[in-house]
Parts: structure tokens; sequence; C-alpha cells
């Protein structure tokens, strides 16, 4: 099977009733689809938006154990994610990649208090660990880190952990779902569930594209829908109580120039309590994020004045060069589903550990956890889901199962490095029609060719799909995606059979999202 939307909306029909139907194509849902298709259960995945639309395509790009997990002591979940996290380097190398973080130290008891913690890490990561931690002098760690700031630097413990291009990650996990025989599907909304003798037996779904309405019959229905799985699971049961608290995390992204070299810095503990990380991220620098409790879930979470400003302060405190509300290229808010709540509405302190829950009618739901861990959540779903609906049992078989576009030496494509083994077919293109080998823009790396290619084959339906989730620019720099967007619909206008119309239409709606991802000159 192809990853092209109308084959994939063709075969909604073939089957009757599906083994598994999963609500939700963030990683968690798409890690379901994985699991159960590559296990041989005939499976359909809906998804209301697109592909990783929602937190999994808003994360601080982090595949780690989480070093801040052993001060709450939950070295059970640190010992998960670190397993996971040496699989995702197997089975993903042209998406994950090691990166060195150094905690800077301004108090003298700092280095042997994280130098201590930071060597529990290593050992729990045992032969999967990514590099040995140790402490480092004052003038090693200016050496590693020379825009850090300097007064008062004592010096640093420098540790290992993974860094991975989250939506590139989810596009790559939907394509392999489909080659394990899964149907997926970005823009069909599930409305409602099918009862039978009060058993969740299916769902009601409407496609965005067409607007028709189609009844899915399904022995299982797993609900992954992160912050909106309480909404899903009132389509079950509406009395059911609050499963999910919202927490927004907010980071900006600034020029390099801020932190140059490969290394990046963690600070573990600000004002608030949270973790702060500037990573450097292809030619920018990540910095966050917030912890801030949400009442309302949103397709759309936008940052707020103050966790800009708490983000910039905390920049300032640590790199020399202090920036400014002009110096941030672009900036984004992901909402995280956490599992209860903390005292007193303290997101920071809530566990991030998953919850799998399974309701008295049968709707199985999968929510917290975090993108590192998406494997491990799966293949206990679907364990759990297919003892429910009597399937016949079958091992999970993804510890070893590489991800679409696995390569080993991705790096040798340059810019087209995250798509791994595809990027040779990006190239015949580009040889193909020339035209499409020219940068679309002065200052990015984007070119036609991988407009062309999100639209044929990863299931990019509008400019923001492919601004947003298949290339990063939104997130790198969100004032020369909105110059690239004529041009990009023009060209997704061409794919797609689009007219003049559908461009203006799709530039207008880009442009008013885009001006979320900026602040105000």
């Amino acid at each position: 099977m192809t990853m092209d939307r109308s084959t994939q909306l063709q075969a909604l029909t073939d089957v009757d009733p599906w083994d598994v139907v999963v609500i939700g194509g963030g990683a968690t849902g798409l890690g379901v689809a994985i699991e159960a298709a590559s296990r041989g259960y005939l499976t359909l995945l809906l998804e209301q938006a697109d592909l990783a639309h929602g937190t999994s395509s808003r994360s601080t790009k982090l595949v780690h154990g989480g070093v801040r997990y052993l001060k709450q002591g939950n070295i059970s979940l640190v010992l998960e994610a670190l397993k996971e996290r040496g699989l995702l380097l197997q089975n993903a190398p042209h998406l994950v990649h090691n990166r060195a973080f150094v905690v800077p130290n301004y108090d003298w008891w700092e280095g042997p208090f994280y130098g201590v913690g930071l060597k529990l890490y290593d050992m729990l990561a045992g032969k999967q660990g990514f590099g040995r931690s140790k402490l480092l002098s004052r003038k090693k760690t200016r050496e590693m880190l020379p825009t850090l700031e300097a007064e008062g630097l004592v010096g640093g413990v420098i540790y290992y952990d993974g860094q991975f291009d989250d939506s590139r990650m989810a596009v790559n996990m939907a394509q392999t779902a489909i080659e394990r025989g899964a149907t997926v599907l970005n823009y069909c909304r599930v409305e409602g569930l099918l009862k039978s003798n009060d058993v969740v037996s299916g769902v009601v779904a409407r496609d965005a594209e067409t607007n028709q309405e189609y009844t899915i019959h399904a022995r299982t229905v797993i609900n992954a829908t992160g912050v909106f799985t309480d909404a899903v699971r009132r389509m079950d049961d509406p009395e059911a109580d609050a499963m999910i608290t919202a927490s927004q995390g907010v980071h900006i992204v600034l020029d390099r120039s801020f932190l140059p070299g490969d290394t990046a810095i963690m600070v573990p503990k600000t004002d608030d309590g949270r973790v702060l990380f500037a990573i450097p991220w292809r030619d920018r620098l990540i910095v966050g994020t917030t912890d801030t409790p949400v009442d309302k879930v949103t397709g759309e979470p936008v940052p707020t004045k103050e966790e800009i400003d708490f983000l910039l302060t905390h920049a300032g405190r640590y790199l020399e060069g202090d920036p400014t509300p002009a110096d941030v290229k672009s900036m984004f808010a992901g909402l995280r589903p956490l599992v209860g709540a903390g005292e007193e509405g303290d997101t920071a302190a809530v566990s991030r550990d998953h919850t799998l829950h399974i309701s008295s009618a049968g709707l199985v739901t999968i929510t917290g956890g975090k993108w590192t861990t998406y494997r491990k959540m799966a293949e206990e779903t679907v364990d759990q889901a297919a003892t429910l609906a009597a399937l016949e049992e079958r091992p999970s078989v993804t510890k070893q199962l590489h991800l679409h576009g696995y390569h080993q030496q991705a790096g040798s494509f340059g810019p087209l490095a995250p798509y791994g083994s595809d990027a040779p077919r990006i190239q015949a293109l580009m040889k193909e029609r020339p035209a499409l080998a020219e940068p679309l823009h002065p200052e990015r790396s984007v070119t036609g060719a991988q407009v062309v290619w999100a639209a044929r084959h990863e299931m990019a339906r509008t400019v923001e799909d492919v601004l947003s989730r298949r290339t990063r620019t939104l997130l790198l720099d969100a004032a020369a995606s909105v110059a690239m967007a004529p041009q990009v619909a023009a060209l997704m206008a061409e794919e797609l059979g689009h007219s003049a119309d559908w461009e203006k239409e799709q530039v207008a709606a880009y442009t008013a999202l885009a001006e979320q991802y900026q602040l105000p000159a």
C-alpha cells in the first residue's frame, strides 16, 4: 500500500469489521497502528486533522530517559524510557541522533550533586547509553559553550541524550503502518461511537474533504487522542470523569549565533521548577519549555506573553547575548495530556507515566506518556485490546522493526537527511525537473521537490501540512515560511488538481496561522 490519501480512503470500505480502529494520529495512535498492523491485525487509524497536528509536532525534539524523573524517584519510568531511546536510535537512525548536554554549575555543590544523578542515569542506560557523563572544569565548560554566561561559572557536568524530528518521525510511522497493512487517514474525524449490546463496536467518521459519513465496525476501538482523550471517552459515557489535566509547554526559536557549536544546555531547575533546555536543532536554537496549566483544550494553542517573557528572561541568564523579542524566529505551544493533577494545579509535579484504561463498554484508552516511550505504550495497549476483543494472540515484533526511511548514513544527504532512504528519490525528482531543485526562500534550504514529494507521498493536504510538519519551516522561521506560502500553494495545486481559488484560500489561511508563531514587531 502507498501513502496516498485517495488509496487509503478507498480502503476504508474494503474491510468489515476491522480488528482494530485507532482514533488519533499522533505519536501514540501511530505507534498503536504499527503495533497492531505488524501483528497481522486488520487496522484502521483515523485522525481528525493532519498527522501529528497537535502535541506530537510541538515537543522539545528530545528522545530521552528524562533526567528530571530521577529527582521524582521514578526510576522505572527512566529505565523504560532509556531502553526505548536505544531502540529508537536503532530503528530510525535517520531521525534520531546523539546530542551532548552540559549542566552549567554556578555553585560549588552543583557539580558533585548533578554529577551523582547523571552517573545513575548512565548506569540505568547500561549498554544502550549514548555516552558517559563527567564533570567539566570551568575552562572546558567555556570551550564547549563559548556564549555561556561566564560570571560566577564554576564548571559543568556533561551527559548525552537523543534528539529527533518529531513530525518527520510521525510521517515515517504512518508510512510504516501502511507498509505493514494498516489503513491510515488524516482529515477524517470520528464523530461518534457505535455500540452493540452496550459494547463499543465501531465508530462513525466523517471525511473532511468530501463531507461523506462512514459507519465503521470494529472488534476493538482504541482512543489515542492525547489532550482530546476525555471528549472521546464522553462519546462512550457522557458522565465519564475527566482523566486529563492539560499543561501548555511553549518554546522559542532563536538564531544559532546565541549558542554556536553542537552542545546543548540543560538547566535542572528554573523559577517555576521546570527543566530548561537550550538545544541546537537544524540551524536554530530551541529554548524551552514552560509548564502552564490550561482549562481549555484547543487545536492551535497560543503562547502567552508571560511564557515568552519567562523564556527570554531565563535564556538571558545563561546566554551572554541576551535575546530580545526581536530575536525570536518562531514560537510554538503544545498541550501535554497529563493524567491526574498535582497539588493546587502544579502540572510540573504530575507524573509523565502513561495510563491504559478500559471502560465498562470496552473502549480502550491510552493516554499520558511521552514520545520516547510510544512503542512500549503501543505494545501494552495492543496486548490488552487483543485480549479484550478475543483476537488471535500474536507476539509483538516492533522492537526490531525499522521505521520507513531507515538509513545508517542519512547525514550524507545534507538537507535531505531527515528523509533517510527516501532522499535519493527526491534527488531524482530534482534531476527530472531542475526547477524543483531551487530553494523556495534565500534563507531556507526547502525546495519545490520537497513540496511535491509531501503532496505525492506523505499525504500533505494543505500548505500548513507542508510548511509546519513536513519541512518544519514554520517552526524554524515563521516569517520566511509566510513568504514561501504562495509557491507552496501553487505546487500543491498542480500536484493535487486544485483551483486558483484554493491556492488563495490556502495562502490566506496559512498567513493567519503563522501570525500566531511570530511576536508582534
